[in-house]
């Protein structure tokens, strides 16, 4: 059994014995109607709002998706919080308190009688009522199992369509399942080699968390066969009724004509492989270990073992200094640091790592984009071929996409009591995950034995919200992704003795040479009204050892070995139920001390921020395994006993885990800020990037001001988040220096003294993307927007790519891309995303900058890049290269997609809605932004 769950026993024994009435009285089939639960107190008063474009509809019928690719029309409510979310870029300058509305849902409790739009009665235990405002529903039940079984119903009615796709995905299977397309083929490739299981494996982490988490394991899986069970019913319902979705007609499951086809009944594993999607994209963290040494390696062969790895260190900045930080009150919580002398570390031999082989046995359209459309019945032509990129475009999804990494997302701004104007903390928070339609998450109000909230839940693990609001409190994420994944080398072995090369398919463990397990997946599709990708088949293959999956092979020190990459949820994908649980728990979470403790039951990597009447709080969760000593988590291991996690058993993939108090938290600072920045002193980051310059400093800055001039409201919160929103980070924190380089002698050639010129005049007033007025769809400094973004992948390359060479060049940026604006269609989830400026060379340009001016720089890289040192040949090289990106024309920057002409500035730049299903969306304007977000200042308490 881990640490972790015995501490969970001992730290909650009293309240589940308490609390064991409430939970697990009701029986979980029980259909009469009990008793009307008494009255639920809201204490936010009317002060907590909430967002989540565009709409809360993401179901859609084949006549209503017809119509909107024949009309533009919309169903109810998949577009009516659109244009509230985009029209906060215009009106956050003139934001009040009581303008908040006008941007934003009211979040408070219920329903008031004359806003009903409709009551639905799935069972007599439960009710599901919807707003005519917002289409949300509110469910009500007076039974655990009826409210549960209501929230899986109300996900059907929203998200049916969304989460069949996902459970495919999880599993493996989306091209058998919604066609071939070649963006298809990437993400199922990108996703399942990450989570691989069989269903024996789903099922046993159904069980584990059933028979090891005590009496909340047990309701937590009778809460999640009630919500499956309410997702069959209105799978069932709207089969028989005809008003399901209409994709599944578009991807040959269903005849429109007859009615014959199905629609798979879900299952509770289900749910267990789309946590996986979920979590294990926003929840990860660390990993890339091979890319890692891979960088390392050239540094070494560039300026030899000694000087080398300490060049490479200045690039990785562990601990940098000067990152900007989420409890800067100077609090430490060690962990994943640089060993003093590292053991175990398993370099590859140079030029010995090849990637692991993925798809096997190709045949027809598998590895191409080729097309033999079907011939289309003559009412479903308007919908043909809406599959045809994929029903996911590549990309969008974060982490997935050619030559992606995984990317945490979401921001959260809180200000204490003593520092807003009513005395109560303020918080303006939400998750940042990407821009489809439907959304990935939906909102609902789940009201019932043991459970009292609102907020947004992923769809298809919705029993819970997963971030929201309790009757006097609120709470949010951003994701953390600490190092909880680490790669290991195995020695590879013949059964027979003989000598094994880089293809065998044993390994050593514990001495013992054993063969790795093979898993395997074959998809096959067909082309249909949707997705027009010829025939075709493919079989993805991983191997699965005691260390993890196979990632790479290579050689060290000449014998060959496998590298592995071991996360600590594997095989653990849904044990967070239980936080959750708990979070949704009125009687549980009371105060910010017992929010904190829920949270750390919460397994993945994620930056949790709680906010009450009284209290601000912070708790970083997940499971940080115990490593052994001296072990460098930044490289690859030896995969030997002495080397492992303490404590580690592969069976069930469990270990020792870092305590509580060793995570970072704090409770009542005057301020918190995350945007995915670095959360505590000596909490060593994971990967490059968490340097002197990142978008949380735009946060920071700005709520740092606003708390030392006092008086805090929800509007001026909001503004400064808004601000941030629109700012380009280049300009407002790397322009000043890099003017300042140039400007150390007046610049002669007239066209470059314009542009010059020209950012000096962007700077000034705000480094901001914004439109000159609202629908001009044209910036107010255009043309030092296009300057910048066509200059600042030329700067870097300029200001670095002499000095470290080609192949170091390279291999750094394979670790960290130099740039990501929102114009750049190489983010985190590609093009129209809305999220930027995450990872770059934000931190390298600004320290080396620093460097040539002579200024002082804590953690300074090992060597000076820019023009050698030399201030004057530093000049001369940012000067040739804005000169090449002053000639650039906008149509070369910019050059277009099937949503934007070439040259199209603000097009480029917007946020598109990705549909998921078959509606379409309008863009909007780019807002660097969370896509639910809350405004909430609870002004009482229980």
């Amino acid at each position: 059994m881990p640490p972790r769950t015995v501490t969970f026993r001992a730290a909650t024994a009293a309240a589940v014995i308490a609390l064991g009435a409430t939970l697990l009285a009701a029986s979980p089939q029980a259909g009469a109607a009990a008793a009307e639960p008494a009255p639920v107190t809201d204490y936010c008063q009317g002060q907590c709002d909430d967002i989540l474009p565009p709409g809360e509809n993401g179901n859609a019928t084949l006549v209503e998706i017809l119509g909107n690719k024949a009309f533009g029309t919309h169903p109810a409510h998949s577009d009516d919080q659109l244009d509230r979310y985009n029209g906060l870029v215009a009106g956050h300058t003139g934001l009040t308190d009581q303008k908040l509305t006008e941007f934003f849902n009211d979040a408070s409790f219920g329903v008031p009688k004359d806003q009903v739009e409709s009551v639905t009665s799935p069972r007599d235990d439960v009710t599901i009522t919807r707003d005519k405002a917002s289409g949300v529903p509110h469910i009500k039940g007076t039974t655990r199992y009826g409210t549960e079984f209501g929230a899986g119903f109300a996900a059907g009615q929203d998200r049916l369509w969304l989460m069949d796709l996902f459970r495919h995905i999880g599993r493996g299977e989306l091209t058998s399942f919604a066609g071939g397309a070649l963006a298809n083929q990437g993400l199922e490739q990108q996703f399942w080699p990450q989570a691989p299981y069989t269903e024996a494996d789903l099922e046993a982490q159904v069980e584990y968390i059933r028979t090891h988490e005590g009496a909340r394991g047990e309701q937590a899986m009778a809460d999640a066969q009630a919500y499956v069970d309410g997702i069959n019913a209105y799978r069932d319902k709207s089969k028989n009724g005809r008003y399901f979705p209409g994709e599944y007609v578009l991807t040959g499951k269903i005849d429109a004509i007859t009615n014959v086809g199905e629609i798979q009944p879900f299952k509770l594993t289900d749910l267990i492989s789309i946590a996986s999607v979920v979590g294990g994209q926003f929840g990860g963290g660390g990993g890339g270990e091979v890319t890692a040494a891979l960088s390392l390696l050239a540094a070494q062969q560039k300026y030899g073992v000694a000087e080398g790895t300490k060049v490479w260190e200045s690039f990785r900045q562990r601990e940098d200094p000067e990152a900007v930080l989420t409890v800067h009150d100077g609090t430490s919580f060690p962990y994943a640091g640089k060993p003093d002398k590292a053991r175990g570390t398993a370099l590859p031999d140079s030029g010995s790592v090849t990637a692991e082989p993925l798809i096997h046995d190709r045949t027809g359209s598998a590895g191409t984009d080729r097309k033999t459309p079907v011939k289309a019945p003559a009412a479903l032509k308007k919908a043909q071929g809406i599959y045809d990129d994929g029903v996911i475009p590549e990309g969008s999804l974060p982490g997935s996409g050619s030559g992606a990494q995984r990317r945490g997302m979401s921001n959260a701004l809180l200000v204490s009591g003593e520092h807003t104007a009513s005395g109560n903390p303020i918080a303006v928070f939400g998750p940042q995950t990407g821009y489809f339609a439907p959304q990935l998450m939906m909102l609902q109000e789940l009201q019932g034995p043991g459970i009292s909230a609102r907020g947004v839940s992923f769809a298809g693990v919705g029993m819970y919200i997963q971030m929201g609001r309790g009757q006097d409190y609120a709470w949010s994420a951003t994701s953390a992704a600490q190092d909880i994944t680490d790669t290991y080398a195995v020695d590879l072995c013949e059964p027979d003795g003989s000598t094994p090369t880089k293809d065998s398919t044993h390994y050593l463990y514990r001495g013992t040479c054993t063969a790795m397990e093979t898993l395997e997946r074959t998809n096959s599709w067909t082309p249909t009204v949707a997705d027009s990708t010829a025939k075709g088949s493919y079989r993805m293959q991983v191997r699965r050892t005691n260390y993890g999956i196979v990632t790479h092979r290579a050689t060290v020190g000449g014998k060959p070995v496998a590298y592995t990459s071991l996360r600590s949820t594997y095989r653990h994908e849904a044990d967070s139920i239980i936080g959750f649980q708990m979070l949704n728990d009125p009687s549980y979470v009371t105060d910010a001390a017992s929010f904190q403790r829920a949270a750390s039951h919460i397994d993945y990597a994620f930056n949790w921020f709680y906010a009450d009447s009284r209290t601000a709080a912070f708790y970083n969760s997940g499971m940080n395994p115990v490593r052994a000593a001296d072990v460098d988590p930044a490289l690859p291991v030896r995969a030997e006993r002495a080397y492992e996690w303490q404590g580690y058993d592969p069976a069930a993939n469990t270990a020792a885990y870092t305590p509580f108090a060793e995570h970072p938290h704090s409770s009542g600072q005057d301020y918190y800020i995350s945007w995915n920045n670095k959360q505590a002193k000596g909490y060593a980051a994971a990967g490059f990037g968490l340097s002197a310059v990142h978008r949380g400093d735009l946060l920071d800055q700005r709520v740092s001001k606003l708390v030392e001039q006092g008086g805090v409201t929800r509007a001026s919160l909001t503004r400064a988040m808004a601000e941030a929103a629109v700012t380009d980070l280049r300009g407002e924190q790397l322009l000043p220096e890099l003017l300042k380089v140039i400007r150390s002698r007046p610049v002669t050639d007239p066209e470059l003294n314009s542009a010059v010129q020209q950012l000096e005049s962007w700077r000034a007033a705000g480094s901001q993307r914004r439109e000159s007025s609202p629908g001009s769809h044209a910036y107010t400094h255009a043309d030092a927007v296009r300057i910048m973004d066509a200059w600042w992948p030329k700067l870097v390359e300029a200001e670095f790519r002499p000095g470290l060479g080609d192949d170091l060049y390279g291999a750094l940026t394979a670790g960290l891309a130099t740039d990501e604006s929102p114009a750049a269609s190489h983010g985190p989830s590609g093009a129209h995303s809305g999220s930027a400026f995450q990872y770059g060379w934000w931190g390298f340009v600004d320290k080396d900058l620093r460097q040539v001016l002579g200024r002082p720089v804590k953690g300074p890289l090992a060597r000076t890049y820019c023009g050698g040192g030399d201030a004057s040949g530093c000049r001369d090289a940012l000067l040739a290269s804005l000169k090449q990106a002053v000639a650039e024309p906008a149509t070369a920057v910019y050059p277009g997609d099937d949503n934007c002409k070439a040259g199209e500035q603000w097009c480029t730049d917007s946020i598109i809605h990705r549909p998921l299903g078959g509606i379409a969306q309008k863009a909007i304007h780019w807002q660097n932004r969370p896509t639910y977000q809350q405004v909430v200042e609870f002004p009482a308490h229980r």
